[in-house]
């Protein structure tokens, strides 16, 4: 016997040595089932000579999938450089075929798509490719794309083909004007891909499915190649995969699918928690092996996850343990509202690496529930100097949505801004295209004019006809009538305004989960814009674009990995963390709103939960908020009701309002940091006449102060004379 059983537990070496026949292994958060799967497909190959070419393995991301193969080389002790080369259609016969569902579908159609009247030299359509395909076919059928949005007809296709959904099928369940819309283009949009001999991501994992249903006799070649299967997070699958996988163990089912109930958070994408539930009805005669020793979070972590995720029905009973000990107690914290909860994290932070020459900020991560969240967090940690990077999102503030409303706004303010201008001319579209816009640039540049005012003068440009001219006086109409707004409503009212006005808001608002987000995002600017709406109407809008500019300006961060990470729940899935802080634990929030009348969803939103508390090694913080500005509006929402869940003993809070909770003063945690605003307004007192240092404007002279407000001109020509709020400016007197 090898030292492949060395160094395992029990329950991993049980799913390690059942080498035949269908095998779940429920692996909870931690318990090592990466270990487990690579272990047994050694085990396969050099305890029972099973040929690794008949071993096939399966996963969803392109990292897991590498990581099984790393340590599987690593176990076969095999030469790295001699394995695995990076050759289109390489296998090496010596190792098992290991890769995502794509992946082992695209390799089976390269060879086979021919029997389903393709040629094996297709091509793959990104998202950008459908959509055009998509556009092309609604002109065609004369569809209005801002009533019928072709990214929203593309995600109900989608949906429908991860469901095995055909479109004859699809238009029998069409039943209000959107999916009727759908069902005319659905067909069409098969055809064309077809006739562009292309498949779009869905299609690899279906047409895979047609194929093997269609032609037994390529069905029966992949069984005989692949008579073990092992399929990582199981819990992840959709019907497509589910059906895929079934067709290939059909014939000798020694099938092996790793997996947890307790973290199937991807409903939402066609997951389904049945196809890991419903196994054992599938498989009758099935070995069932739990692994229940965690090897990441302490005890105290893993007790209170527990709290959380015993509350649900859909799961079969575990609970995880580990031999590891010692372990801080959970902190619970309340803030008072978005801004402080932001403070409370970047001044722990601040604590735990304190003293270290070489802090480890990579060590700690902020999750939380939608991405528009992490807008105050950044603006915060900012001004902390705490670097961070955002992982499965884009920075709040380079998000396309927010930089196109800048625009506007930036445009109301200063017409001369040709970038903003050509950002949102066709943003929504306007039909004022690429050759008509080259012609206004050329008179513009002829005349010396900015875009802006070379298109007030369109109809006398000789190469644009009456109808674009038209268009393009329209859009000036817009942008005046915006100005002529400035004057008389604040900024948040502005963005607003913007919103309604030029169509943004139509644009987005399509149905889909994309335009919903994307609109949430902009909610959570006109947040920011609340600051200003004491101001007077002009400035209002002027300092807070002042502001915003400073944010980007002051965005100076190494651009390294020594971060901490700011990330949604789900994109956290399969990571792990020494600190964890988790932001937002409110009702509507964490739970979403959405889930709150339907158990189904509120259950998935508990093991979205689960799954974040158990990315956590050594310490986990619970945070929520009195009050908190998201999407436009304070909410006062109640604690999330998971948070009552969690056995008193494991938590210790900054509030002490519960005689159940041990009381634990907020000075035993943490001092609240003075805000950097009251820091300023502390620090500098500024009159007429004082010279003053920009962090980045440079020096100047204060010509006026009223209020928060102060006017500099500063020495800088190009710069000139500019308005700051006193509360985020960095200035110095000199």
């Amino acid at each position: 016997m090898s030292n492949l059983l060395d160094n395992l537990n029990n329950a991993q070496m049980e799913a390690v040595t059942c080498f035949s026949g269908p095998l779940l292994v429920i692996a909870g958060a931690g318990s090592g089932k990466t270990r487990a799967l690579t272990h047994r497909i050694a085990y396969l190959i050099q305890e029972k000579g099973i040929s690794p070419w008949n071993i096939l393995a399966v996963t969803f991301t392109n990292k897991a999938a590498n990581e099984m193969k790393k340590r599987i080389v690593k176990l076969l002790r095999k030469d790295r450089n001699q394995i695995y080369e990076n050759r289109p259609g390489y296998e090496d016969p010596s190792l098992p075929t290991v890769g995502t569902f794509h992946s082992v579908c695209m390799r089976i159609l390269r060879k086979h798509l021919h029997l389903l009247d393709y040629e094996n030299s297709f091509a793959i359509y990104d998202a950008s490719d459908q959509q055009i395909l998509v556009k092309r076919i609604m002109e065609e059928l004369m569809m209005d794309p801002k009533k019928t949005n072709p990214k929203a007809v593309l995600s109900h296709i989608s949906n429908a083909k991860s469901q095995l959904i055909s479109p004859e099928t699809y238009r029998q369940y069409a039943h209000d004007y959107f999916s009727e819309k759908v069902a005319e283009i659905y067909p069409r949009y098969n055809a064309a891909l077809k006739k562009n001999n292309a498949l779009d991501f869905d299609d690899i994992l279906t047409k895979t499915v047609e194929l093997f249903q269609t032609f037994p006799e390529i069905l029966d070649q992949y069984q005989e190649k692949f008579k073990f299967i092992s399929v990582d997070e199981y819990q992840d699958t959709n019907k497509t995969q589910y059906i895929l996988i079934n067709l290939l163990a059909k014939k000798y089912r020694n099938i092996c699918v790793i997996g947890d109930e307790d973290q199937s958070i991807y409903s939402w994408r066609g997951a389904t928690i049945q196809n890991i539930l419903d196994f054992e009805k599938d498989y009758p005669e099935l070995k069932v092996v739990i692994l229940e020793q965690n090897y990441r979070s302490t005890q105290t972590i893993l007790d209170a996850a527990h709290n959380i995720i015993e509350k649900n029905s859909q799961r079969k009973e575990k609970k995880l343990w580990t031999e590891k000990t010692g372990g801080e107690i959970i902190k619970h914290w309340l803030a008072d509202n978005e801004r402080h909860e932001g403070e409370l994290i970047a001044q722990e932070v601040s604590n735990l690496v304190t003293g270290s020459e070489c802090p480890n900020y990579n060590e700690m991560v902020v999750l939380y529930r939608t991405n528009a969240q992490s807008r105050v967090l950044e603006e915060v940690f900012m001004r902390y100097g705490i670097p961070y990077k955002i992982v499965g999102g884009t920075k709040f503030y380079d998000r396309k949505e927010i930089k196109d409303i800048l625009a506007y706004l930036r445009l109301i303010q200063n017409p001369n801004d040709s970038v903003g201008l050509l950002r949102i001319i066709n943003s929504p579209s306007r039909k004022i295209g690429s050759k008509t816009l080259e012609e206004i640039q050329k008179f513009a540049a002829k005349n010396s004019l900015s875009i802006f005012n070379a298109m007030l003068l369109a109809s006398e440009i000789t190469t644009i006809n009456k109808p674009k001219a038209e268009l393009i006086e329209k859009f000036i109409k817009l942008i005046k009538s915006l100005q002529e707004l400035n004057s008389q409503t604040t900024a948040s009212g502005m963005i607003k305004h913007v919103l309604d006005k030029s169509g943004y808001k139509k644009m987005l608002d399509d149905g889909s989960v994309e335009g919903e987000a994307r609109l949430e995002n902009i909610q959570e600017l006109i947040s920011v814009a609340h600051k200003y709406d004491k101001l007077d109407a002009g400035i209002s809008l002027s300092i807070f674009l002042e502001e915003v500019s400073l944010i980007s300006d002051l965005d100076t961060l190494d651009d390294t990995e020594n971060a901490v990470t700011f990330m949604t729940v789900h994109s956290a899935k399969g990571l792990e963390f020494p600190y964890v802080f988790i932001a937002g634990l409110e009702e509507g929030i964490f739970p979403h709103s959405r889930s709150l009348l339907d158990r189904t969803e509120l259950e998935e939103e508990r093991r979205l939960l689960y799954v974040a508390m158990t990315r956590a090694m050594d310490r986990l913080y619970l945070l929520h908020a009195r009050e908190r500005m998201l999407y436009g509006e304070f909410r006062a929402n109640a604690p999330s009701q998971f948070l009552d869940d969690i056995d008193v003993t494991l938590v210790e809070t900054n509030f002490g309002t519960s005689k159940a909770r041990q009381k634990m003063f907020v000075a035993d945690i943490i001092e609240r940091p003075v805000p950097v605003e009251m820091e300023r307004g502390l620090d500098i007192e500024l009159g007429t006449g004082d010279r003053v240092h920009h962090g980045i404007f440079g020096k100047g002279i204060v010509v006026d102060v009223q209020g928060g407000v102060v006017t500099v001109a500063f020495e800088d020509s190009k710069i000139g004379v500019k308005k700051l709020a006193l509360s985020v400016a960095p200035l110095k007197k000199l």
